[in-house]
């Protein structure tokens, strides 16, 4: 497989080498489980059904799951196999099928919905660093979008995540998502349908928090934003001062603050004790083996 699946087009033929998410042509996955720690219109009562991918497209500098995504901690799966462990996790009786950062197994994911009638919602869990011409291969088959939109700075994408370009993509990426979703679906306080734009605010970086708020708001009038306190930093930040430490309480009241002045509606906000390496999920294998 020649790929070209994400905009970092590394043209690498998965079968034989790894591109620049370091993934082989199967699925490599580190957990499958309910999570019970995302925004609470996924996880639900009964929990959300999470499906982690190693590799990653983007590796963040400070990503909190460095262990599946920057060293791509995994066991490689079949097809039929992963299709197993979906409805191993509908029989446990997940809320959804949460399929958290799919974007290097995007179109292989889109061919096992088409032939895989999946009886509770489908959540597309990404950094939002996707190709517009990979999400519109999951027309129709995604009920959920659930794309972060980290950088609106092309300087902070260069410096954090190696990926200048991340504030068009990004934006390009969720318009697609958007347009494929609509309005917001829910039964009781269970989302069915709809798109969740995270932010995950860092530490220096409130300025770019305001503005991100801002295109949210005006571009995605029907989208729900989840502004995310929960940043803890996890590998070594030497080379990054700036961000070696966990938000204030005053950073964050300055974003949330703005967005509810702002008229934002449908927010979610999250408490500072969220910032707190225990609510990272042990990539044990569960689930999968």
């Amino acid at each position: 497989m020649i790929c070209s699946i994400c905009p970092r087009k590394c043209n690498a033929d998965r079968k034989f080498e790894q591109g620049y998410c370091r993934s082989p042509e199967n699925f490599r996955v580190a957990r499958a489980a309910l999570h019970f720690w995302e925004e609470p219109c996924i996880s639900g009562k009964n929990g959300s059904g999470t499906v982690f991918f190693s590799g990653c497209n983007l590796k963040c500098v400070y990503c909190q799951n460095y262990e599946i995504s920057r060293k791509n901690k995994g066991i490689e799966i079949s097809r039929e196999r992963l299709v197993e462990v979906f409805e191993n996790l509908v029989d446990q009786g997940a809320e959804n099928i949460n399929l958290v950062n799919p974007t290097h197994y995007a179109p292989m994911l889109a061919d096992i919905l088409k032939n895989w009638n999946c009886p509770v919602p489908v959540v597309y869990n990404s950094s939002g660093y996707e190709s517009t011409e990979t999400l519109k291969m999951l027309d129709g088959l995604i009920d959920i979008y659930l794309p972060d939109f980290k950088y609106i700075r092309s300087d902070k994408a260069l410096r954090y995540s190696a990926a200048a370009d991340y504030p068009d993509v990004a934006l390009a990426a969720l318009k697609e998502m958007y347009r494929q979703t609509g309005k917001a679906v829910f039964d009781g306080a269970v989302m069915k349908k709809g798109m969740i734009i995270r932010h995950l605010i860092l530490p220096q970086n409130t300025n770019s928090s305001l503005e991100i708020t801002d295109m949210v708001l005006h571009s995605f009038p029907d989208a729900y934003l989840s502004l995310m306190a929960q940043y803890v930093p996890c590998t070594d930040l030497t080379d990054f001062k700036e961000i070696n430490r966990k938000i204030t309480k005053r950073e964050y009241s300055k974003v949330v603050d703005y967005a509810m002045n702002s008229g934002a509606e449908n927010i979610f906000i999250q408490d500072l004790s969220s910032a707190d390496k225990t609510y990272i999920p042990p990539f044990d294998f569960s689930g999968i083996i």
